[in-house]
Parts: C-alpha cells; sequence; structure tokens
C-alpha cells in the first residue's frame, strides 16, 4: 500500500474501533449492542462474526467484552447444545447459523488468547447438536426457510452459507476425517448439469458456472449467487485456489454486466445477484414490501459481506484487487442515514443507488472493515489461514 493510501485506511480503522467500543456496552446485561443506535439488542450471529475484526485489532477491552458474549452463550445453551439468537435469552431459539458461528467464533477466541479448553464442555454440546442436524444422518447441515442471516428470503434445505460455516468449524476443531466426508459432500453444490435456470442464467453474462449454489436438497436447487456462502467457501479452503480464482474473477464480469444494465451503482458486489423479481418461480408475495430487487437480502450491499469477500480475495492470491475493493469500501463505509456522521458503518446499502438503508454504525460492518483491512496489509486471512 502506498503512503497515502494507508493512511485513509488507518483513519476508517481508528473510526471502526471508535464505533464498537461506543457499542461495547448496550442496554442488556452490560453485553454489546448490535448497532449504535437502532438495535440496542445483543444479537448473536452479528456479535460472533464481529470477534474476526475485534480479534485482530488487539484491543483488550473488547475482547474482554466477546469473552463475555460467548460465555453468556455458553450458559444460555438449550440441553441439546442449541446456541440461541438473542445473546441473554435463553428461550429465543430457532436460528440455523447460531450454534455454527458459536463455534468458529470460539475457534477464533482461542487460537487469539492462547485458551484450548475455553468453554470445552459447551463446545462439546453445540457439536453434538450439530452432529443430529443432517437430514440424511450425513454431513450437509440442514435448515428450514428464514432462520439463517437472512430472515426474509428462503433457503431450503442444505444453505450454502450455514454448510461453509461448519465445514470451517470442523477444520478449525481438528476433525479431520469428518471435515473430508463433508468436503466430498460439497459435489451437491457444483452448478454441473446442463439444464440451466432460465429464470437465472438469462441475466448472468458469463456462460460459465464456477461458483457453489445457493442452496441445493435432492432434484431441486438454486443456482442464484450467495456472496456470502461462496466468500466462506473460498476462506475455509472448501474451493481449491485455481477455482477460487475462477469465482473473484466471476463476480467481477457479473459485477460490470449489473453497472451497464444500472442495476448496480458501485464497485462492490450485491449480496445476491441475479435479484429475484415478481413472476419468478423463488419470488415470494412478501418480497414486494420487505426484499425489492437490490434491497436487503435481495441483492443489497453488505459492508460485512464485502469485508468477507475482500478477505477471499487475499485468499485467492489477488492482492491488488483486494486493495482496489478495500479503497471502494472505504468510501461506502462512509455513506450514513445521518447525514452528521463522519462515518455510517451502515447495515446495507441498495444496489442500484448505492443510497444507506439500513442502521448507522453497525457492530458487524466496523468489525468486518477492520478484518478485510488486517487482511489486506498482511497478505494473509487471519485465522482461516490456519485451516486452509
Amino acid at each position: 500500500m502506498d503512503k497515502a493510501y494507508e493512511r485513509i485506511i488507518e483513519e476508517a480503522e481508528s473510526a471502526a474501533l471508535e464505533i464498537l467500543r461506543h457499542n461495547a456496552r448496550g442496554p442488556f446485561e452490560g453485553l454489546p449492542r448490535t448497532a449504535g443506535w437502532g438495535y440496542p439488542e445483543p444479537y448473536t450471529r452479528d456479535l460472533l462474526i464481529s470477534l474476526l475484526g475485534i480479534a485482530v485489532s488487539g484491543d483488550g477491552m473488547l475482547l474482554a467484552q466477546m469473552e463475555r458474549v460467548l460465555a453468556r452463550l455458553a450458559d444460555n445453551q438449550s440441553p441439546h447444545g442449541q446456541i440461541p439468537s438473542l445473546v441473554h435469552e435463553k428461550e429465543n431459539t430457532g436460528a440455523s447459523d447460531t450454534t455454527p458461528l458459536f463455534l468458529l467464533a470460539l475457534a477464533v477466541y482461542r487460537q487469539t488468547t492462547g485458551e484450548p479448553d475455553f468453554l470445552a464442555a459447551a463446545a462439546e454440546k453445540a457439536l453434538g447438536w450439530m452432529d443430529y442436524q443432517s437430514p440424511t444422518d450425513k454431513e450437509l447441515i440442514g435448515q428450514l426457510p428464514t432462520t439463517d442471516w437472512r430472515d426474509e428470503q428462503w433457503v431450503n434445505g442444505y444453505g450454502l452459507y450455514v454448510n461453509s460455516l461448519a465445514y470451517s468449524y470442523l477444520r478449525f476443531f481438528g476433525n479431520k476425517e469428518k471435515s473430508e466426508r463433508m468436503l466430498r459432500a460439497f459435489k451437491l453444490f457444483d452448478i454441473t448439469s446442463e439444464k440451466k435456470h432460465t429464470h437465472v442464467h438469462s441475466r448472468l453474462r458469463e456462460g460459465s458456472k464456477p461458483y457453489l449454489a445457493f442452496w441445493v436438497f435432492k432434484i431441486y436447487s438454486s443456482e442464484r449467487f450467495d456472496l456470502l456462502g461462496n466468500s466462506i467457501a473460498i476462506l475455509s479452503g472448501l474451493v481449491a485456489r485455481d477455482r477460487a480464482k475462477e469465482i473473484v474473477f466471476w463476480i467481477e464480469k457479473e459485477c460490470e454486466a449489473l453497472v451497464r444494465r444500472r442495476e448496480l451503482a458501485i464497485e462492490l458486489a450485491p449480496n445476491f445477484f441475479p435479484y429475484m423479481t415478481p413472476g419468478d418461480p423463488d419470488w415470494l408475495d412478501r418480497y414486494g414490501e420487505f426484499n425489492l430487487p437490490g434491497d436487503y437480502h435481495n441483492g443489497g450491499i453488505w459492508p460485512f459481506v464485502s469485508g468477507f469477500h475482500i478477505a477471499a480475495i487475499v485468499a485467492a492470491g489477488e492482492y491488488e484487487l483486494a486493495e482496489k475493493k478495500l479503497a471502494v469500501l472505504t468510501r461506502v463505509i462512509k455513506k450514513a442515514s445521518d447525514s452528521k456522521l463522519q462515518y455510517g458503518f451502515n447495515e446495507w446499502i441498495k444496489a442500484q443507488d448505492g443510497t444507506p438503508r439500513g442502521q448507522d454504525w453497525q457492530t458487524w460492518s466496523a468489525s468486518m472493515y477492520l478484518y478485510a483491512a488486517h487482511c489486506v496489509r498482511e497478505r494473509k486471512t487471519a485465522f482461516f489461514d490456519f485451516i486452509a
């Protein structure tokens, strides 16, 4: 990085740390809040994902708060091992990604602190819970619609995101035999059929399909592109580096096409595309109110997802492209719903016009910026390079 670029990044990192410190204590048992003002609750998935950026920051106070989060989740773990969706509410259950995120975050915390046995009993219970989440009693994890981070989007059967998390924690916990079986099972996510989903591929520029499917189950699947799921697949080593590079450059070409069609206003990939539109077989009436094309989970740009994407570009060895994307993200995190803020670190950005539409000072937006900047600077992916 040149000095001017590095200075801009450092200023944004300082702003991200300020936000995380502001959010470190909220009104619920003094646990961290999910956003500066809009979300005072300690949402489990948001806070567990934020541990990645907090861990690389080296901030002792923030890390101590994350220790409290992990310990409180262990206290509120269900008798069968499930992790709740709100840190402080034992009965708030039903999420498919909170337990795998707990295991992933716990592994990161152990690496960071050098405490390999921290919350050992809770880890064993969580691993046991996950063992029972396969409909076929094998490797791939099943889920019900709207139970992962996409609370306004259906994922049926085997979702790429949740299964990429599961593969990651198996690698972190050293379960080589099961992770290798899971790696072989991931062939189900390859898009190899000659029969194309025309409602998807008529809107894609490239004929090739190097990425992994959004979800699969028996003869059904979705071939729309899930940026978060594919990014975690790259980070965890689920896909080989050559294929990772293919996916990275496929994303670039598709985003160029989205820009030309005026479906994308900035040089960051939407979290999901092609967008679902009325008349598509996977369109639901509720999307017309909560999940319009280019909005929210249906193609919105989420800075925390962009953080994972940039880290995946680093994992693919495309360092100059990662620097370019970090520069774009640095401009985007300035966007705010409140015009008085110098840095918004907003929740999500509308794809077609680049306007912030979520809550400002979002914890995982700030944290994943720190993680992405660290990966770009070091040219390696902290924690994931241990397993990939």
